[in-house]
């Protein structure tokens, strides 16, 4: 049994480390890819995700926003500029990503925040330390889900909120199901190929979203985790979720 779980085990860290290579590569043209393959419509679903975690926090001051998997950035630019909003202060941003290349972009980026390369399933971060996490379009990519949904709950202090935006599985019977397969099969490769010049990484985006989990299957992962959901909500006909849940 303990040679079939160490190959188990070697298995899920080379997919990971190809996975955190693909991201290395497509850097340089991650956020024109986003832009272009969104419409910009994943703008505004960041930024109510921001918002409703302020809201459910409803703090004047927070000592730390951490962002996993944060790529280049984009999503601690809404942080900032929401907070700001609001007329709340946020003490530290802290944008966490296994993928080196990303980090190069996001520090040339974002001049306000602490950059640390590091793993969603291993955060770099104390012990109940942190009032919000979260991560966009990446949940998906962390091989070892379930142990980064736990490093969450320990990071998190108590009250403090995770909020994920994420490609969910369609359940089946969906009227728009046609549409949203011909979008994410043929039109999103070819286009996000064509900008970023790596086919193979936008091939990989459908494959990878028919093998992860539905909304229904993630809500409960989250409530496993010790996280209660306090918002549920699709987008464009099911394509993207945003998920906001609370650490009693």
């Amino acid at each position: 049994m303990g040679i079939f779980a160490s190959g188990a085990v070697l298995d899920r860290v080379k997919k990971q480390e190809k996975i955190v290579e693909m991201f290395d590569e497509i850097a340089e043209t991650y956020d024109l890819a986003n832009r272009v393959l969104s419409f910009g419509i994943d703008v505004q679903w960041r930024k109510k995700g921001c918002d409703l975690a302020y809201e459910i926090l409803g703090k004047e001051r927070i000592s730390r926003i951490a962002d996993v998997a944060t790529g280049t950035g984009d999503l601690l630019l809404h942080w900032r500029d929401r907070a700001r909003r609001k007329g709340i202060e946020v003490e530290e941003f802290v944008g966490i990503d296994p993928s080196r290349g990303m980090l190069e972009v996001a520090r040339k980026k974002v001049d306000f925040a602490r950059f640390i390369e590091g793993k969603a399933q291993e955060l770099p971060l104390e012990d109940e330390s942190t009032e919000i996490i979260s991560i966009s379009y990446g949940i998906r990519n962390v091989v070892d889900r379930v142990e980064a949904l736990e490093e969450f709950h320990r990071a998190l202090k108590p009250g403090g909120i995770v909020v994920i935006l994420e490609f969910t599985k369609r359940e089946r019977g969906n009227f728009a199901a046609p549409l949203v397969d011909l979008y994410m099969k043929r039109i999103l490769p070819a286009v996000g190929g064509l900008v970023s010049k790596n086919y193979a990484a936008y091939r990989y985006l459908p494959d990878s979203i028919e093998e992860f989990l539905t909304t229904e299957m993630l809500s409960r992962e989250l409530e496993r985790s010790g996280l209660a959901l306090r918002y549920v909500k699709p987008f464009s006909m099911g394509i993207s979720t945003l998920f906001v849940a609370q650490k009693a």
